[in-house]
């Protein structure tokens, strides 16, 4: 039965479950007096939300406080073990595959490195089947038990009727991937078990928001700074965040050639890879054979080194062309959108870090215009480089919870009998 706004009794239901499991989530343990301002619902609902929450192994006891006067209260807390899930970083050096409890605690983990060709599509699906497969026996827990696969990848993500997730990624080569049914029709799990694919930069970016540098923000921007670079974009109209494709924007006419085949983007000049190149192409001396990461770390070794030893001229200058380059492109966004803070992010920008970071935000505040350069603030994020995989473990969680902690059932073979649908809406809390 709806009611005059279009809701169901089983809408409300499930809105009820939602708002108490997340207030436990994320402010827990509750007493089941706190939980009714916290919430908004009235002491009745709380109590029978709270019962149906506990019959379903989702919410326990966690011991007791005293109250004023009278009996001590229990607290209640999520369940760790009532859910798991999996969260898949397909980044440029490795693809890390991590397990994690409900409350977002790691149980296993498993890393691929990524050799030259890294990025052939039947290797990724290989990397992630494989690793989804390790942490689970590593944890010992049955597929059955997962919520979810989040994976965090490069490019655009297209949802299809008909091959779930596609991705686009122009530069790394992979054009319109059917990558959801690729990796249904090759991995064990059970059919019930969703898979949640997303860009890179947007799992990073709900990291910082539940978990980091953008917690308590209405507006904010989380930047992934790795072999490329790419920004999250969160809004009160766009709650969980929106992949942009920062790094695409063109910084100058006719430049350097981007990954992605045009001329002049910005990760042609502030992506890590970009960075290298450049340090190469004025006689700087990358160690060989070496992954990104590695070669990172010794241009910084060269531009900024141990007190006594003179600093590589070549790569001190790149380094400080780039972090104009990066602040200039910060100063886009600050003027497109007025974020209140912008976070970096990714393994090139927490390798950077702090001596880094000065000089991007100087430039930042000088190319922006001056009112929305006065408000906000840019920081490095909080969560280290393990966001992007906590970030795409979010996504089967925060599915999760908008289901009011009910997990994805089967399709039936036909629509349900109009009886049952009845008796469903009518159903007390």
């Amino acid at each position: 039965m709806a009611g005059r706004n279009g809701r169901t009794v089983r809408d409300l239901r499930r809105a009820n479950r939602t708002a108490v499991l997340q207030r436990l989530y994320f402010d827990g343990p509750l007493s089941r007096f706190e939980l009714g301002p916290a919430t908004g619902l009235s002491s009745g609902s709380v109590s029978n939300v709270v019962a149906d929450l506990i019959a379903d192994g989702l919410v326990e006891e966690a011991g007791s406080v005293d109250s004023d006067g009278g009996r001590p209260r229990t607290l209640l807390r999520v369940a760790p073990g009532s859910g798991h899930m999996i969260g898949v970083d397909v980044g440029e050096t490795r693809v890390r595959i991590e397990l994690f409890d409900l409350t977002l605690t790691e149980l296993a983990r498993a890393e691929r490195p990524l050799a030259k060709q890294r990025y052939e599509v039947e290797v990724i699906v290989g990397h992630i089947r494989d690793g989804v497969d390790e942490v689970l026996a590593a944890a010992g827990i049955d597929p059955e038990q997962l919520l979810g696969v989040g994976i965090g990848v490069p490019g655009i993500v297209e949802r299809t009727p008909e091959r779930g997730a596609v991705v686009h990624g122009q530069t790394i080569g992979w054009d319109a991937v059917p990558l959801e049914s690729l990796l249904r029709s090759t991995s064990q799990l059970p059919d019930a078990v969703p898979y949640f694919i997303d860009n890179g930069a947007k799992t990073l970016g709900q990291a910082e928001m539940w978990f980091g540098g953008g917690r308590g923000a209405r507006n904010a921007i989380v930047v992934l700074f790795g072999s490329g670079v790419g920004a999250c974009l969160v809004t009160p109209e766009v709650e969980h965040g929106r992949a942009v494709e920062w790094g695409h924007l063109t910084v100058r006419v006719r430049g350097r050639r981007c990954r992605c085949g045009a001329l002049g983007c910005l990760e042609a000049y502030a992506g890590a890879e970009s960075l290298l190149d450049r340090w190469r192409d004025e006689g700087g001396r990358p160690p060989e054979g070496t992954d990104e990461e590695t070669a990172m770390t010794a241009m910084l070794a060269a531009a900024y080194p141990a007190e006594g030893t003179e600093a590589d001229p070549v790569a001190l200058a790149v380094l400080e062309e780039t972090a104009e380059y990066l602040g200039a492109g910060l100063s886009d966004l600050i003027n497109l959108f007025q974020p209140e803070r912008i976070l970096i992010g990714g393994w090139a920008g927490l390798q950077l870090g702090s001596r880094f970071l000065p000089a991007v935000r100087r430039h930042a505040m000088s190319y922006a215009l001056r009112y929305p350069a006065e408000k906000v603030t840019v920081e490095l994020g909080l969560l280290g480089p393990d966001a992007v995989t906590v970030g795409a473990a979010i996504l089967p969680l925060a599915d999760f919870f908008a289901r009011g902690g009910r997990r994805v059932e089967p399709e039936p073979e036909g629509p349900a009998p109009a009886w049952r649908t009845a008796l469903e809406e009518r159903a007390p809390h």
